[in-house]
């Protein structure tokens, strides 16, 4: 990925040459250079504010860390002779921040000799200060569901996050903290050509206005900060640990990490997919840190592979499904009752807002499960018999190759058979889930129920088309292209279901399948 991420990025700057760049004038514009030469002797004033605009110079207590004579493009020094420092302290906040309010960090390099503050005209030069900010404190939704065991009226939440939630509703936003972050200088003096910058570089190079050229580079750095790794800022806390270091940083490097921080262009799909995307990075990052390299190198190989196999059997489900003119060995049934399981499919993880991406994935699978229907029965529209005198009534017929053939006997016998199984199980079941576990309601209860009793005895509904099978002493009748993709992964599946870490019902899932 990071790879891919390197070459795309690459590309963008084999744009368009400088010279072909024109100013409001038509003449070409000239190249910019970097205002701090390489090796420039720099200062470090790092300030912690509560404020976005930053004037605060002469509050003692606002300089959070002060660091003299750093070298531009310097990447032996320091303690581990990689041009790296690092500053740690405590971060003292005001009741403002505990109630949810903002905190920002900002960031001045000047040159040596040379001061941030605008007001001291004798030390201040506006070409020899590099500026940058950020809010440091990030904001992040916490949702409590409010469930309760629908018998007793019970529930085990804490009663703290019960009020909580009667004061700020389901959705509550919470100001959240990070104890460490990185200031990065990028070692570049690439001659950019404002208006020719790729996206989405051009938002860190900052030209100056009068004289044409940029300045430095500066990029926060917190792709290694863990969504698990950030706590709640509160009334409890006073001060707020804080570990900053400062780095050089390649250009190359930076195109890498400039690209992962950019924000997906599905983020208008809404904020619940762009939080559900930070943990699915959260897993990606905590792969590359701690999994095997040649065990990385194997998994990406095999997820590879699983997607093919994916497209490979969804292509031959739908070419078998399309060409097929005999039903004789195909259990219908069991196509009807794939809709039911879809069906239930999406309303659970619509009544559990799961993000967009996956429910139109749920929904598209439930649509071709619909469009089968059309395959295995003779589905027509009665226009003389009117559902509320409206709506023509969908009426469904069995084809004949099903009737005729001895497949409808054995298919309605494997039902029946199943049917003595399957609705004591339910029944078991949805005894089970009301007595203990707590719901948002009675629709809740009977989704869950039932989403849980597929994924657990999904197996079973595999068992009209084997007794089928069975009857008919052939498997010819088969979609044996798709079924075997599919084999490969799930065997697939069952080796990374005890390696990669998952819900233990999903893995249930899996070897079940």
């Amino acid at each position: 990925r990071i790879f891919i991420i390197w070459v795309i990025s690459s590309w963008f700057r084999r744009g368009p040459a400088p010279q072909e760049q024109s100013s409001a004038g038509g003449t070409p514009r000239a190249p910019s250079r970097n205002l701090f030469p390489k090796d420039t002797l720099m200062d470090l004033y790092v300030y912690i504010s509560e404020h976005e605009h930053f004037t605060d110079f002469n509050v003692s207590s606002a300089l959070f860390w002060q660091k003299r004579d750093l070298v531009y493009g310097d990447w032996t020094s320091g303690e581990n002779a990689d041009g790296c420092y690092e500053h740690y302290g405590e971060v003292d906040i005001s009741q403002s921040v505990q109630q949810n309010g903002s905190i920002y960090i900002h960031v001045y390099f000047t040159k040596s000799g040379f001061h941030p503050d605008p007001r001291q005209k004798n030390l201040y030069r506006r070409l020899a200060t590099v500026h940058t900010s950020r809010m440091i404190n990030k904001y992040k939704r916490r949702r409590f569901q409010k469930t309760k065991n629908l018998l007793t009226g019970e529930t085990e939440a804490d009663p703290e996050m019960i009020k909580r939630a009667e004061d700020y509703g389901p959705v509550e936003v919470i100001s959240h903290w990070h104890p460490n972050l990185t200031i990065n200088m990028v070692d570049d003096h690439t001659p950019w050509v404002k208006g020719s910058v790729p996206p989405p570089l051009d938002q860190y190079v900052k030209f100056d206005a009068i004289s044409g050229d940029y300045y430095p580079i500066l990029y926060f750095n917190d792709y290694w900060n863990l969504q698990k790794d950030y706590f709640p800022i509160n009334e409890t806390l006073q001060r707020l640990p804080f570990r900053l270091s400062f780095c050089p940083l390649s250009l190359w490097r930076w195109q890498l990490y400039a690209a992962q921080s950019t924000k997906s262009p599905w983020n208008f799909l809404g904020e619940d997919l762009y939080e559900q995307s930070d943990e699915e990075q959260d897993s990606v990052k905590v792969a590359l840190l701690e999994t095997n390299p040649y065990l990385l190198a194997l998994t990406i190989v095999v997820s590879i592979v699983h997607s093919i196999f994916e497209f490979l059997a969804f292509k031959n489900d739908i070419q078998f499904w399309n060409s097929r003119q005999s039903l004789e060995g195909l259990s219908v049934r069991s196509v009807f009752f794939g809709v039911f399981q879809s069906l239930v499919v999406l309303l659970y993880i619509l009544d559990n807002e799961t993000n967009f991406v996956v429910q139109v994935s749920v929904f598209i699978g439930l649509l071709i499960d619909l469009w089968k229907i059309t395959k295995v029965m003779d589905v027509r529209l009665d226009r003389e018999n009117k559902v509320a005198g409206v709506f023509p009534r969908v009426t469904f017929k069995d084809k004949s190759t099903y009737i005729e053939s001895s497949t409808k006997v054995y298919d309605d016998m494997a039902f029946r058979y199943l049917s003595w199984i399957l609705f004591p199980l339910l029944g078991c079941y949805a005894v089970y889930s009301l007595l203990y576990l707590e719901h948002k309601g009675w629709y809740s209860w009977v989704l869950s129920m039932l989403y849980g009793f597929l994924l657990t005895f999904g197996f079973i509904t595999m068992t009209p088309q084997l007794f089928i099978n069975y009857k008919l002493k052939s498997v010819a009748h088969l979609p044996w292209r798709m079924l075997t993709y599919k084999a490969l992964n799930t065997f697939i599946d069952d080796l990374f279901a005890f390696v990669i870490k998952m819900p233990m019902m999903y893995r249930i899932g899996c070897l079940r399948d």
